[in-house]
């Protein structure tokens, strides 16, 4: 049970029905999604260990914001993950594995929303850390990824519609480079791709508050 009342207060926040620093209350959850307090408790605590939520003792429990300084940290280590996973995956993926990286990078041109695209860029760069054949490099990239969806659904909001415009063309190189096994190249384009999303977040969160864009109303 606590399972799926993580899952669905994860997606929800993957939504934007709950924007950072929005209040995560027991009470409410528990009578919205008609479970006890237990398993809400229980999630929520799981979801603070991802990093999408904090528990304060003055505020309750928050979805988590990101501050300039959290942001610097978690691409700085997003860099040292990636050009690892990078790198392996050139030396070590079967064919088979960088196809179902091309594959996820061309899932993109379909996305039926902005948040559908978010979602699918995590795909692909699961994608590239599965192919990498490193299990404690994945598992180091699950810890941060909740994260680094947070991120991008910041990006959303700092780039209009820049993000889903580009995005599928970018990974598409992406996967290029990778399938070619062109190291050097793909190293420099990957490091490129990260670079310029954490320049926008920069501008945005120097300007606004870090909300993420929610879905219209119904």
């Amino acid at each position: 049970m606590a399972d799926e009342v993580a899952d669905r207060v994860r997606e929800a926040i993957y939504a934007g029905v709950y924007a950072p620093g929005a209040p995560l209350r027991e009470v409410e959850l528990a009578t919205g999604l008609r479970v006890s307090r237990g398993p809400v408790r229980e999630a929520l605590l799981r979801l603070e260990r991802e990093g999408l939520v904090c528990t304060e003792w003055h505020r309750g429990t928050t979805v988590t914001t990101l501050s300039g300084e959290d942001i610097d940290e978690l691409y700085s280590l997003r860099d040292v993950l990636e050009e690892l996973a990078v790198q392996r995956l050139i030396r070590h993926a079967t064919d088979a594995e960088l196809q179902a990286v091309r594959a996820a990078a061309d899932r993109m041109d379909g996305a039926a929303d902005k948040h559908t695209t978010v979602q699918q860029d995590l795909d692909f760069h699961d994608a590239v850390f599965a192919a990498a054949h490193h299990r404690r490099l994945e598992e180091a990239w699950r810890a941060i990824r909740s994260q680094v969806h947070l991120f991008l659904l910041i990006r959303l909001g700092s780039s209009d519609d820049e993000y889903t415009r580009h995005i599928a063309t970018e990974h598409r190189e992406l996967a290029d480079v990778l399938i070619a096994r062109d190291e050097e190249r793909a190293l420099q384009l990957f490091a490129d791709h990260r670079r310029h999303a954490a320049a926008l977040v920069a501008a945005q969160t120097s300007q606004n508050s870090l909300q993420p864009v929610a879905n219209p109303a119904p």
